[in-house]
């Protein structure tokens, strides 16, 4: 079933993007990200315009990573106190990314920027991934091996500490709200929730247990994707809502799906394959970048 989509302007088959939202969703609720790293290039390639994809997106996001946090709230493994640390310095850095994304746009910039953004992160998050969960799985299967011990890194070190008790941790509260700040950015300006970032960011940076991070990294990304997709539907008036809808209902179901599937796999197992998802979208992203396009040149309407 065909339907025309009025802000992206392009005609587009309604139940390939309840898959698409499905599939996001279904990932989501396994890994404790957003999906926007996923959802936004799909969008490339079913023939979205960047702008709208970025913009439309973030709505997505929130839907299926509400829908995840009500089955983590249930088994009590969302650490509110981080939660809240975290998405103090995400609405910071939504803000700023916002400021660079309109002016990246009023270049005529902002499609390339997007799209090299997603090679650079996510091939460089996927990578370090890989590496660092084959490690830990080998090491896990050798006989008498122990679960590796928290190391303490310069995070610990720093003032302003309190107690996150949910995750056992009692670290400063600057690390958290930069990692928060960071991830704001790149959520305006890639229109991702930024899980990819801040999953690995808070197992290897701020040493929480991969299980709480799932879903304290999803109440995070809830407010911030929500507040660029306001600042995007005022500012740049490129969120779809019709587009967005579909993608809401695949998403809400697939989301409770995957963090069911997820709560029975090993912490080794989930990173292994956000790793190896990562490493693929931005392997498929960077050859379109690559590869000689059909049509060398576009012609856009103007405005009147």
């Amino acid at each position: 079933m065909q339907l025309y989509l009025p802000i992206a302007e392009v005609s587009i088959n309604a139940f390939l993007l309840l898959g698409l939202g499905g599939l996001v969703g279904l990932l989501s609720g396994m890994f404790g990200v957003g999906g926007g790293f996923l959802i936004t290039p799909l969008l490339f390639f079913v023939g979205i315009p960047p702008a709208v994809a970025v913009a439309t997106s973030t709505n997505q996001i929130v839907a299926s990573s509400f829908s995840a946090l009500l089955s983590h709230l249930r088994r009590r493994t969302v650490d509110l106190v981080m939660g809240t640390v975290l998405l103090s310095g995400g609405l910071v850095g939504s803000g700023l990314g916002m400021i660079l994304f309109n002016w990246l746009k009023a270049q005529g910039q902002v499609d390339l920027l997007v799209k090299l953004s997603y090679v650079v992160f996510l091939g460089t998050v996927g990578a370090m991934m890989l590496v660092e969960s084959l490690n830990a799985l080998i090491r896990s299967r050798r006989p008498g091996a122990r679960p590796k011990r928290r190391r303490h890194n310069w995070v610990h070190a720093l003032p302003g500490k309190i107690k996150f008790r949910v995750s056992g941790l009692y670290i400063s509260v600057f690390p958290p709200f930069l990692v928060g700040m960071s991830v704001g950015v790149l959520s305006a300006i890639m229109g991702v929730g930024g899980g990819f970032i801040m999953v690995p960011a808070m197992i290897y940076l701020l040493g929480m247990p991969t299980k709480v991070v799932i879903g304290t990294s999803l109440f995070q990304i809830i407010f911030v994707t929500g507040f660029t997709t306001m600042l995007h539907a005022v500012t740049n008036q490129t969120v779809d809502i019709v587009l967005a809808l579909l993608l809401i209902l695949g998403g809400v179901v697939g989301a409770q799906l995957g963090a069911r599937i997820g709560a029975r796999m090993k912490a080794e197992q989930l990173r292994i394959l956000l790793a190896l998802l990562v490493l693929g979208v931005c392997a498929q992203i960077a050859l379109d970048l690559l590869l000689r396009p059909d049509e060398l040149y576009e012609i856009e309407p103007v405005a009147a």
